[in-house]
């Protein structure tokens, strides 16, 4: 394809305005719509692989669009009645095809890439950690937009009907939603008495993803190929049924789609912590003494290494050899609505919680003692307000010798230093053997979730 073919086919394509849609439109979605996306160290400006996740999971409205505008494309020749004249032209009917699908091919990969491009130029400025992990990703999503157009032009030539295009783009919007609402989902009870919903083999044919719940997650390698592959068996049957003239031949057209469909489901991994799993280059630890960050979030690390080995000093002064002796950022990946899982040595951290992220300095310190005594036993994806709090101020305030608000708490009634006070008095006035006790017993059951530590604490049942 020269350069002034390809002019030409601009011209007279759709291919200009699909790739137009779908970089404007993914822009507005991103920008005008305040969502998840925006949000803590998940944000699609904050890492690179944040960046490729979020774009992909744009695909759920983007690549039935693409479908939609490809089967447009692929009635040219039919509204332009030009069809018959075509085949009798001795110019081979897949050169055609190859010029009519290089081109949307083209315009939709450019626009996808400007969309990353948007996105990575604000990564450069918000994260020191660097890598190639996430290209896969993006490539693949680049790969479903391609895919669908071409499969759209094919279906289009084969039913060259005006509502043939509305009809793709709803079926392939519908296929989209039922992967990530039902089809795609599986009821799974934990041994905690939740029900939690996780992605099946099924739903990784869809080109979405499911949403960025952290940094140092990402797809496997099984899913891209086997995401590759079905994408390829997509294209395969769009360029053949292009290129195909008898009905025959439209049939034999479909064994591509079919065929790579059942290849891809052999492939894909079926349990969903091999879909999605620990990016182990990101995961990697970066260290002061006791005091580690992620290399995903090393940057971190200047702020935190002191308040970090303050807080370990002030534990370890009151707990003695109970105390914990490091401080990591927690790299365990649980279901959603599971109970957190806690370590008695180390004070685990995660930069998406407001007691860690709100501090600075000596209030950081506090925060740190806080989440060294009640790590918080909320279900994962769950915010903790409530008892949590209450007992991570009481228990912070113990430790310092001095009752405090920490920045990041909140309680169902209003301040938890208010409803803290009289179990802080009430405690304070006790034997320091008989604190000491009920303190022990209050960060056992934090560490365990078996109990709760605010009824320990303030001397209550445990539930």
């Amino acid at each position: 394809m020269n350069t002034r073919v390809l002019r030409i086919e601009l011209r007279r394509s759709v291919a200009p305005w699909a790739g137009l849609v779908v970089l404007t439109t993914a822009l507005a979605f991103l920008y005008l719509l305040n969502g998840a996306w925006w949000w803590g160290t998940t944000a699609w400006t904050a890492q690179w692989t944040s960046l490729a996740m979020w774009t992909r999971s744009l695909l759920f409205y983007l690549w039935p669009v693409a479908v939609g505008l490809g089967a447009l494309q692929g009635l040219r020749d039919h509204r332009s009645k030009m069809s018959e004249l075509l085949t009798s032209t001795p110019r081979p009917a897949r050169h055609r095809a190859a010029l009519l699908a290089g081109t949307t091919a083209l315009t939709l990969a450019s626009a996808f890439a400007l969309l990353v491009l948007v996105g990575g130029v604000q990564v450069l400025a918000h994260t020191e950690y660097t890598h190639l992990g996430w290209l896969p990703i993006s490539l693949v999503g680049a790969g479903f937009l391609v895919a669908g157009a071409v499969l759209g032009m094919g279906a289009g030539r084969a039913v060259p009907s005006a509502l043939t295009p509305p009809a793709l783009a709803m079926t392939a919007f519908v296929f989209t939603a039922l992967m990530h609402m039902s089809l795609g989902r599986t009821d799974t009870p934990t041994a905690d008495g939740f029900t939690i919903t996780e992605p099946n083999r099924i739903s990784l044919l869809s080109p979405e993803v499911e949403e960025v719940r952290s940094v140092i997650i990402t797809l496997s390698a099984s899913v891209h190929i086997g995401q590759t592959v079905w994408l390829l068996g997509m294209a395969a049957t769009g360029f053949a049924l292009l290129v195909a003239v008898t009905p025959r031949a439209r049939l034999t057209a479909l064994t591509p789609v079919l065929a790579s469909a059942a290849i891809a489901l052999l492939v894909l991994p079926s349990d969903p912590r091999r879909m999605y799993v620990v990016d182990k280059a990101a995961a990697e630890s970066v260290c002061d003494g006791p005091v580690c960050v992620t290399k995903a979030h090393q940057d971190r690390l200047a702020g935190l290494a002191g308040p970090g080995k303050e807080a370990l000093r002030l534990l370890r002064t009151a707990l003695g050899a109970e105390a914990p002796v490091s401080v990591r950022e927690n790299t365990a990946v649980l279901p959603h609505g599971s109970t957190p899982k806690w370590s008695r040595t180390t004070v685990l951290l995660d930069f998406d919680d407001d007691i860690v992220t709100a501090p600075k300095g000596e209030e950081l310190t506090r925060a740190l003692v806080a989440k060294g005594m009640v790590p918080g036993c909320s279900p994962v994806g769950w915010s903790s307000v409530g008892g949590d709090d209450i007992a991570q101020t009481v228990a912070a305030g113990w430790v310092l010798g001095d009752l405090k608000r920490i920045d990041g708490t909140y309680s169902f009634s209003g301040d938890p230093l208010v409803e803290s006070r009289p179990v802080w008095k009430k405690l304070m006035a006790m034997p320091r053997p008989e604190q000491v006790s009920r303190i022990n017993a209050m960060r056992a059951a934090a560490l365990s979730c078996e109990a709760d530590a605010f009824e320990v604490l303030s001397g209550g049942a445990s539930r």
